[in-house]
């Protein structure tokens, strides 16, 4: 459900604090819901938080007994102890707003469209569109992971099995092969040579893999390591579409529930690039921002960016000029969203077959490597 405050007057709210108390940018906690050696609020809890918060709200429960509610059935220390603070500063005589604000669990757009709600009287379905909106990113990211595990795993699974029999089963044939001599087909020499390769320097591999998954892990937050696998991973056939449309479906809800609540366009704009967990969007929208503070269309600004498709410049302009970014913005969130459901379903269903055919050929590759000299051996016994 969007919020429509056209017929209620509001003061423009002042821009929420980029600053925690720690000294640190909201910016830093944003990137991420789960960050290594630190605490978040993951988005299924935030959904959840959100969807009972209302609920409590719609039972005609106060919002302090709502919140020791939500705190009593937290089984973690960090979560109870989140819903704690809220809390308290709340009783203390301040907003929701501020509280989660002071919180810093919650994101800025959290923050400002719950101070909507409160300022339009119209929490309950602030609630409801943020418990939406979070579980519309746990689908989103739930769609990516079930389209990849069964082919990851299959796919690892391939790899070990081609691992055992070129580090094991390939060995022992080829002593076999040297006590009787004579020559051998080029295909068994050559497995037999991809097999001392694998044993030579298979501990130089596994070093090689753990290295970089080490230098993954403590490079990934860097501006230029973001910027460069980005890139990549737009590059990659089919998987890049999916992304690509994953994380502008997510830019399209946020800035529907956003320009649906009459947040300026500007405000929207940065609070979005906040919530966007993704170089090219995040880079793009601040650049976006810079024009349009300028005089610049949205749709123009955007234009100059390939993240951006055509087809969806032209709606947007199409929305600029009829004063209906909130409604197109909409139809292109749920658009996006059919589109991943679709691709992710095909990606999968199509992967499968492939790696299937692919261990498969590879395995009789081995063997028919394997026996052909037998059967040679065999002919001139016989």
């Amino acid at each position: 459900m969007s919020i429509e405050l056209q017929d209620i007057q509001i003061k423009q709210p002042k821009p929420l604090s980029r600053k925690k108390a720690n000294g640190k940018s909201v910016l830093d906690m944003l990137n991420h819901d789960i960050k290594l050696f630190s605490f978040q609020l993951s988005d299924k809890k935030k959904e959840r938080f959100y969807s009972e918060l209302n609920i409590l709200f719609s039972a005609g429960v106060d919002i302090i007994s709502a919140l020791e509610l939500i705190e009593t059935e937290q089984s973690k220390k960090e979560d109870k102890k989140v819903f704690s603070q809220i809390k308290q500063h709340i009783l203390k005589g301040g907003s929701m707003s501020e509280a989660i604000e002071k919180a810093g669990n919650f994101s800025s757009y959290e923050c400002y469209s719950i101070k909507i709600g409160e300022e339009s009287g119209k929490l309950p379905q602030v609630l409801t569109d943020l418990s939406i909106y979070f579980n519309i990113r746990i689908k989103q990211k739930r769609q990516v992971i079930t389209a990849l595990s069964y082919p990851s795993v299959v796919f690892l699974t391939a790899i070990g099995a081609i691992f055992f029999m070129l580090n094991f089963i390939v060995p022992m044939f080829s002593d076999v092969f040297k006590r009787f001599g004579g020559d051998l087909p080029s295909i068994t020499k050559f497995i037999i040579l991809l097999s001392e390769i694998l044993s030579a320097y298979a501990a130089y591999g596994f070093l090689t893999v753990l290295a970089f998954t080490v230098f993954f892990f403590m490079q990934r937050k860097r501006l230029w390591f973001r910027k460069l696998f980005s890139q990549i991973i737009l590059t990659v056939p089919f998987f890049g579409t999916i992304i690509q449309k994953t994380y502008l479906a997510r830019f399209c809800n946020s800035m529907n529930l956003l320009m649906a609540a009459n947040t300026p366009l500007i405000e929207a704009l940065k609070l979005v690039e906040k919530m966007v967990s993704f170089y090219p969007l995040e880079h793009s929208l601040r650049i976006v921002q810079e024009k349009v503070l300028h005089g610049s269309s949205l749709h123009h600004a955007m234009s100059e960016f390939s993240i951006y498709n055509k087809r969806m410049v032209s709606l947007v302009k199409v929305a600029e000029e009829v004063n209906q970014l909130d409604l197109i913005f909409e139809k292109l969130a749920k658009q996006y969203g059919d589109e991943v459901d679709h691709q992710t379903g095909l990606l999968s269903s199509t992967l499968e077959p492939l790696l299937i055919i692919f261990i498969g050929l590879f395995v009789a590759l081995i063997l028919m490597a394997m026996y052909l000299p037998l059967f040679g051996l065999s002919t001139s016994i016989g």
